[in-house]
């Protein structure tokens, strides 16, 4: 009896061990596929980010050039504005360059004017800003309030003289070609109502503005001169052009 029972108990143990030796390579199996399968799906992320999606050029210039940030995080974010703090010296060096660049130009000249006054606005808009700290002093307001008047005078100088221009243009070409009456445009039948309001803009500019006066002759004043040459009328310092 006792050599079977050590029979039976060898062939337990040896049943057992074989059993034991399935499940643990059962275990290292499974094991070995989750973590083939993680590195796939991490050398696949990798892939991904190093790959960029080539877009059809018909749709690659719709595309911002600047990345688009998630709705979400955007809330999170907000633009930072910072400024250059002038002194009170470097601002009215800079009104003083800017006074005497526009005093010196030529208002008269409309090419002049179309070339520069876009110019000259987008530096209004600095100086405006740059001079808020300094408006209570008064030598830096006052400068900075002829600097604004200047300006308005400068528009409405020229919306003046390009009505008067516009004016003369049309009075030539109604003499026809070369003032010989061939091919003759539109005239202009009220011109005399034109005239004589020209002519009160000009008298009100100089009453409103007389530090203005020698601006107000070089754009109105002439103008009124080169439109009496098409269109006889009287205005108050006609005599200066001897008429």
């Amino acid at each position: 009896l006792k050599p079977l029972l050590r029979a039976a108990a060898a062939a337990l143990r040896s049943s057992l061990s074989l059993v034991a030796d399935r499940t643990a390579g059962a275990m290292a199996f499974a094991n070995a596929r989750r973590f083939a399968s993680m590195a796939r799906a991490v050398g696949a992320s990798r892939v991904a980010g190093a790959t960029k999606p080539k877009l059809p050029l018909p749709l690659a210039g719709r595309i911002p050039l600047t990345p688009q940030q998630p709705t979400g995080i955007a809330a999170a974010f907000r633009p930072y504005v910072s400024t250059a703090k002038y002194t009170r010296d470097d601002v009215l060096e800079q009104l003083d360059e800017y006074h005497s660049t526009v005093m010196s130009a030529n208002w008269a000249d409309y090419l002049l004017l179309v070339y520069t006054v876009p110019f000259w606005e987008a530096q209004l808009e600095k100086l405006t800003s740059i001079v808020q700290p300094y408006l209570h002093e008064p030598v830096v307001g006052t400068k900075f309030t002829e600097v604004q008047e200047m300006m308005d005078v400068l528009y409405q100088c020229e919306d003046v003289r390009d009505h008067i221009n516009e004016l003369a243009e049309l009075a030539t070409r109604a003499s026809g070609f070369m003032g010989t009456g061939y091919a003759p445009g539109e005239k202009v039948e009220n011109m005399e109502e034109h005239a004589k309001l020209c002519a009160e803009a000009y008298d009100t500019m100089l009453a409103k503005h007389p530090n203005f006066k020698p601006k107000i002759e070089q754009t109105i004043g002439h103008g009124l001169a080169v439109l009496r040459q098409k269109h006889k009328f009287k205005w108050g310092t006609m005599h200066r052009y001897f008429f």
